[in-house]
């Protein structure tokens, strides 16, 4: 939270000097941030919410690992982008950086990418991971047409000529 502050009201007023830009052209920086307070709240939970996972219920468990995975990854992404190469792309030399419009575009992927492991995790936990009930039904039925199939009175064999 001391970070975004920081670029509130110190980073942004000096970049948006130093690449002759407006302030609201910047506000994909303070975006990008606020994506990684928010991430990291949700995340915290999902800690809580893993270690009180119902041991009956691996599948489940597979998925959420996985998900919770994707949205640590893609936050480790963007928080990195934010921070590490900000400064790389503002403190290469005086003048305009170069290189701004591209990390910019990268950014603002990060951010909605991001944005979007996090809806995707939020959403299969507030659904209790029904995809896994789905795909385990779905298995379930094909398993059990399998064995109607393979209990019927074989067939005669006809003879190849």
């Amino acid at each position: 939270m001391a970070d975004l502050k920081k670029v509130q009201s110190v980073v942004l007023r000096k970049l948006s000097v130093k690449q002759g830009l407006p302030e609201t052209q910047l506000r994909f920086i303070v975006e990008a941030w606020l994506q990684i307070v928010e991430c990291r709240r949700v995340l915290k939970w999902t800690y809580a919410y893993g270690y009180y996972f119902p041991e009956n219920e691996p599948t489940k468990k597979q998925l959420f690992e996985y998900l919770q995975g994707e949205a640590e990854v893609g936050l480790e992404r963007l928080h990195l982008c934010a921070e590490v190469e900000f400064k790389q792309c503002v403190n290469e030399s005086e003048g305009p950086s170069k290189d701004f419009l591209g990390y910019r575009m990268k950014l603002t992927g990060l951010t909605k990418a991001t944005k979007t492991y996090f809806e995707n995790l939020v959403k299969a936990l507030e659904n209790d991971l029904v995809e896994v009930k789905e795909s385990n039904s779905k298995t379930n039925s094909k398993a059990q047409k399998n064995s109607k199939t393979n209990s019927k009175a074989p067939t005669k064999r006809r003879k190849l000529v």
